[in-house]
């Protein structure tokens, strides 16, 4: 069930800071020359999830997997399906990790000052960092995932597209965001999406008749088997079959995947580059990553935009600090310090938090944070996926999960979110 679908079940009330109570004591291991928490105590669901199989990786369920093969699929995505590695530079940038971790405490629903550990207990989440500055405050792992583990984005993807696109701009290799996509992509023209200039593309409305509810049979579900699913030939025929202008372009807010699908292959043609190496050269290598990514590609070698990079949580973190750094990492800017306000403050009033028709607004490929405490925004992938950013604070929060499609748990871990500002944002 994607973000705009989900948010409307949120819970309007602000999370306050609570006092931690003691917690179960962590199990510790050395990673990587830092101190980690894994598995401090049951997770969630664990014999579902395939705990007494060693969690599976199912190769023969790609797209819509059983519950068993859920934490081996978004740990372990290379192995079932292709990508192109997005590659690390030599000098990696350092994270110093806190001499202890921090009480951090947040409000939900009806439960009594839930802490960090209460979270875990009640969520599939296989993951879990909080970065302030150039230091980790907590860095903890479940379902026996370890620190070195990609993990899968899921629509997390799009800000990355977002940002790439910035790039592209400020190199001149995109002229403008009022060009047309066919003005680089000779495939789309007399399509629709063809027609489209690149701003809309960004903010979500193009206009094209798009729904992406995850329920089997929709268009985002047709998306996956022509992209990943290798069911076209890749490129442009992945979004092919859409092709009916509702409104037009800009009029309204309409979270479709298929309008990132078609910024990648903007930013293909464009720089001349496959994503996932524009990726390495522009951002990854730059930004200091400790270990290489992926993208998930499609028959014709083309990275699915919308979806599905992979990392490390500590990488995750370290491109959500170089957002909180308006773009700038150790003295250099990487993504042009405009253009990330830009993406990450709605455009217009119709992006603003509350009026998209969700909880939250849009701006360039990112989520803006309906917060009453300053700017925030967010990167958000199906299943439990997040990547939280407070600038002024310097403080980011990266959760993966394996969740089911609706996400139950988004609520609670905007609280959670909530709750860390308030906690450790001082």
């Amino acid at each position: 069930m994607p973000l705009h679908a989900r948010l409307r079940s949120l819970s309007r009330v602000r999370a306050r800071s609570c006092c931690g109570r003691p917690g179960r004591a962590p199990s510790w291991i050395l990673a990587v020359g830092l101190v980690v928490a894994v598995d401090a105590g049951a997770a969630p669901d664990e014999e579902a999830l395939g705990r007494n199989e060693g969690y599976p990786v199912c190769r023969d369920q790609p797209l819509r997997p059983e519950t068993r093969c859920l934490v081996g699929l978004v740990s372990r995505w290379d192995e079932v399906h292709a990508t192109r590695k997005v590659a690390r530079g030599e000098v990696v940038s350092p994270l110093a990790r806190a001499s202890s971790e921090p009480a951090i405490g947040y409000r939900f629903a009806n439960l009594d000052r839930p802490t960090l550990d209460d979270y875990l207990a009640r969520n599939r989440t296989t993951g879990l960092v909080v970065l302030k500055g150039d230091t980790i405050l907590v860095e903890r792992y479940q379902y026996d995932r370890r620190p070195d583990q990609r993990m899968a984005s899921y629509s997390m993807a799009k800000t990355l597209v977002g940002m790439l696109v910035g790039i592209a701009i400020g190199e001149g290799a995109i002229r403008s965001i009022d060009d047309r996509a066919d003005a680089y992509v000779p495939a789309l023209a007399g399509t629709p999406y063809g027609e489209t200039p690149i701003r809309h593309l960004l903010t979500m409305s193009s206009g094209i008749r798009y729904s992406e509810t995850h329920g089997g049979s929709d268009d985002v579900d047709l998306l996956a088997r022509l992209s990943m699913g290798r069911g076209s030939d890749g490129g442009a025929a992945t979004v092919a079959p859409f092709r009916t202008r509702e409104h037009p372009p800009g009029e309204r807010f309409n979270y479709s995947s298929a309008d990132t699908q078609v910024l990648g292959l903007v930013l293909r043609a464009a720089t001349g580059a496959p994503l996932a190496d524009y990726l390495s050269e522009k951002i990854w290598r730059p930004m200091g990553a400790e270990a290489d990514g992926s993208w998930t590609v499609d028959k014709g070698g083309y990275e699915t935009a919308y979806c599905c990079f992979n990392a490390i949580l500590r990488d995750y973190a370290r491109f959500g600090r170089l957002l909180a750094n308006d773009g700038a990492q150790a003295g250099r800017q990487i993504i042009p310090a405009g253009w990330v306000r830009a993406a990450t403050t709605p455009s217009l009033r119709r992006f603003e938090p509350g009026q998209t028709g969700e909880l939250h607004g849009y701006g360039y490929q990112t989520w803006v944070v309906s917060s009453g405490d300053g700017r925030q925004f967010a990167a958000w992938g199906l299943r439990g996926q997040n990547l939280f950013v407070d600038p002024a604070k310097k403080l980011v929060f990266v959760n993966t999960s394996a969740g089911p499609l609706g996400d139950p748990g988004s609520g609670e871990r905007l609280s959670l979110w909530y709750g860390i500002v308030d906690s450790v944002g001082r």
